[in-house]
């Protein structure tokens, strides 16, 4: 007998009537109306199952922090590091630790159950370091946390950054982080990244750094990401995240850079959220975007995902951990509003993440662990559209949340009673 059946099922690709068996934990057969003995059966009614949601791009040493001690008021990325910088010496392990379990809570309950997240590995004390750890093994049971060394104050332009990085690597950190144009040069910034590559390679690492979060279009640190990954043979390990500089380049420059990203086969992470906010802040009009040149990457063939960032921290006053939200902004600033389109926003909160952080085991097939979501919605688009309600998250085969289908009631002449939001 199997342990849970989900019959009647779409999948994002489009597959109706699909059955998913599971079995210990594992996907067993996936295929059209299958009909079995199972201890729980769940009929989807036609409605989306999908893989479970992925955060390619996270801060969670200082998610849900807003307001201390005081807020953004510019709504600049710098004045974020700078509050960063004064909430630091106030951090006890305990708040980092309950806060962060806060959000994991938030995540599970939106069918969010892998996130990599940056910890700032600045402050010689590793505090959030030590925290973060913590918490990854205690969510472990519900949630795939993937932790990168991120040296928030620079690598090079802190005394010690580089030994503060490398024994967050020693503690247990899984993924080498950088920052380089926030390095005190431009040649700082270059050889930060030559130095955190060689130390990914040698390592055995993936490489995941903060790449030219800038308007400024000579912000180019992403062409020396792409050269230190061909030179230190790291294909497919390495990711670029933010690379807003990108949308105030001249095209002639993209059209060279963008060969050279292939090549190196870099992944990227946008953050549409925070790149809309943050980005074009010193412009009247037009104001740039802000985010990264999305639909040109994707059609390139690198592969291309969605974070959310921050949520209710020093940079961003907003958020709720749904990362269909992420995909929502992203649709809409990156113009991608094609049925393709819509589709390549929702593998970018889905399976491209999932790709980027080598996730094992993840997907809608035999031999994958059962984790997926029951979304209230009939496709992709429509889970967009709706920011879809999680009428079922299942983990390891294990329902872990739920809720109810968004209804209505009216009082209306002539109208129904209820309205359903789909």
């Amino acid at each position: 007998m199997l342990d849970l059946l989900i019959t009647h099922a779409t999948l994002p690709d489009g597959r109706q009537n699909m059955s998913i068996a599971v079995q210990n934990g594992r996907i067993t057969e996936v295929t059209e109306g299958l009909q079995a003995p199972a201890h729980e059966t769940v009929d989807a009614g036609g409605l989306l199952v999908s893989p479970p949601f992925v955060d390619a791009h996270f801060h969670m040493d200082s998610t849900l922090s807003y307001g201390q001690p005081r807020v953004n008021e510019s709504g600049t990325l710098l004045e974020g590091i700078a509050l960063w910088g004064e909430l630091k010496p106030q951090l006890t392990h305990d708040a980092i630790v309950q806060r962060a379990l806060q959000y994991c809570d938030w995540a599970v309950a939106r069918g969010l159950l892998a996130i990599r997240s940056h910890v700032d590995t600045s402050d010689p004390s590793l505090l959030p370091v030590q925290a973060l750890l913590d918490v990854k093994q205690r969510v472990a049971p519900y949630l795939d946390l993937q932790l990168v060394a991120f040296p928030q104050d620079g690598v090079l332009r802190r005394q010690g950054g580089l030994d503060n990085l490398k024994r967050a690597l020693d503690m247990g950190v899984d993924v080498v982080g950088g920052i380089p144009h926030f390095e005190r040069t431009y040649a700082d910034g270059t050889e930060s990244v030559r130095l955190l590559c060689e130390l990914a390679a040698e390592r055995g690492k993936r490489v995941d750094m903060h790449c030219d979060e800038s308007d400024d279009p000579h912000s180019r640190h992403v062409e020396t990401l792409a050269f230190e990954t061909q030179r230190l043979g790291l294909h497919g390990r390495v990711t670029g995240s933010h690379l807003t500089s990108m949308h105030s380049m001249d095209n002639y420059y993209v059209s060279k850079l963008i060969p050279l990203m292939c090549e190196a086969d870099l992944g990227v992470v946008a953050n549409p959220l925070i790149n809309i906010t943050l980005q074009g802040r010193h412009d009247t009009y037009p104001k740039r975007r802000g985010m990264t040149r999305v639909p040109e990457l994707m059609a390139a063939g690198l592969t291309v995902a969605f974070g959310h960032d921050c949520v209710l921290d020093p940079w961003y006053s907003g958020g709720s951990g749904d990362m269909l939200e992420a995909a929502h902004m992203g649709l809409h600033v990156g113009q991608m509003t094609s049925q393709a389109g819509m589709r390549q926003c929702f593998d970018a909160v889905t399976v491209n993440p999932a790709r980027l952080l080598g996730l094992e085991g993840y997907g809608l097939a035999p031999g994958c662990h059962a984790d997926f979501v029951l979304l209230h919605a009939r496709n992709p688009a429509e889970a967009i559209r709706l920011r879809a309600a999680r009428l079922g998250v299942w983990r390891r085969g294990q329902r872990v949340a739920s809720q109810p289908a968004p209804t209505a009631a009216l009082n209306l002449p002539g109208r129904p009673g209820t309205v359903e939001f789909m």
